[in-house]
């Protein structure tokens, strides 16, 4: 009896343990809406900035052995810094745009959704001023590419809603946010 009753549990646990829901699979779609905290970018005491505004997009695309899938998808943030003086003004707006890719470990479950990955991104500089000195009033623009390196994690705290944390070197190294799955 012993034995039979081993044996109905082990084949119970491997039957549940191959059957879980998981929180990140092929085939489903993320939209992530974050607000990022500590900036990469500028750090201007001086004057006023918004806060880092990004949004992201990933589509499940491949699986990866038994407990990860590949996610590749799309990332846009932005930042601004403003300094005003008595006679002039100065603004910086950053945009990154960039593409992602990320292994997703799915083996904790369908609530929680941990993640690794890299972006390959052009981030762009508008700058703008009214200074009358020895340069001229006018706006600049620049843009480089950027390769960067993220962890983050998801909890699906309802089915298809997701909080979310991110560190990374994007527009800001750390984002919090909401992630929506379809």
């Amino acid at each position: 009896m012993k034995k039979l009753t081993l044996g109905l549990l082990l084949a119970l646990l491997v039957s549940a343990s191959s059957t879980k829901a998981q929180s990140f699979q092929k085939g489903d779609n993320v939209i992530a809406l974050g607000v990022g905290f500590g900036s990469s970018i500028l750090s201007n005491s001086l004057g006023s900035q918004s806060p880092a505004l990004s949004v992201s997009f990933e589509h499940a695309s491949f699986e990866a052995g038994d407990d990860g899938v590949i996610g590749l998808g799309a990332y846009v943030g932005t930042k601004s810094y403003k300094y005003t003086g008595s006679s002039y003004y100065q603004k910086w707006n950053y945009t990154i745009i960039g593409v992602r890719g990320a292994y997703h470990y799915t083996a904790l479950g369908d609530k929680i959704d941990v993640y690794g990955g890299v972006m390959l991104s052009y981030n762009a500089l508008k700058y703008k001023d009214n200074y009358s000195g020895s340069v001229s009033i006018g706006n600049y623009g620049s843009g480089t590419t950027g390769f960067t390196a993220f962890v983050g994690g998801r909890y699906y705290f309802a089915e298809h809603i997701a909080a979310m944390a991110e560190l990374g070197y994007g527009v800001s190294y750390l984002t919090v946010g909401l992630a929506f799955k379809f």
